[in-house]
């Protein structure tokens, strides 16, 4: 397998692990409050609205800091670097899952724009096939995941899908595989 070929493979699996974890949040956040904290529904979709702001801020985030530190880092730091909130979360109190949920959103969400940058770098003349197989791969994984983990949760419950999902972020080990892209100086 070649480097690109590889590195396209190391970022789909990056891709994959983020969806699943987004998708356990964004589609399950507000039962998972409810049942964990016996909070009302106004409440745990506030607290919801507070994690997607988090991902709005990362999203706008990862691009210009990927541009500044290297894209691969901010990958490493993105998806590594949710891992501790994602593994504390579910032993956490509500005060901390919300703190917790804030760290992940913002995390999580600055690392599909250097995960797309980056791709569009390995393939630099194939932009809209890079960028279609990053966005369709990320919405059917998420599509997929929101299913598959609302089954597990009716088979055994919302707290173990969080326990279980708590873990899809250390797969941004595999980030330490990507080769370091130098951008070419004009001169």
């Amino acid at each position: 397998m070649d480097k690109t070929a590889l590195s396209i493979a190391i970022l789909l699996i990056l891709i994959f692990s983020k969806y699943i974890y987004m998708a356990s949040l964004t589609s399950y956040y507000t039962f998972y409050l409810i049942h964990k904290f016996n909070v009302s529904v106004q409440d745990s979709q506030l607290y919801l609205f507070i994690f997607l702001v988090a991902t709005a801020i990362g999203t706008l985030i990862g691009g210009p800091v990927g541009d500044r530190i290297g894209r691969k880092y901010v990958i490493w730091a993105s998806i590594l670097g949710a891992a501790p909130f994602s593994l504390l979360m579910p032993h956490a109190n509500l005060l901390w899952t919300i703190i917790l949920s804030f760290c992940v959103g913002l995390m999580l969400s600055s690392a599909f724009p250097a995960i797309l940058l980056y791709a569009q770098e390995l393939l630099p003349t194939k932009l809209g096939l890079i960028s279609g197989l990053f966005f369709g791969f990320a919405f059917g994984v998420a599509g997929v995941a929101s299913a598959v983990l609302g089954n597990l949760a009716d088979k055994t419950s919302i707290e173990y899908v969080y326990n279980i999902c708590a873990y899809m972020p250390l797969l941004g080990l595999v980030t330490f595989f990507l080769p370091n892209l130098k951008k070419k100086k004009i001169e």
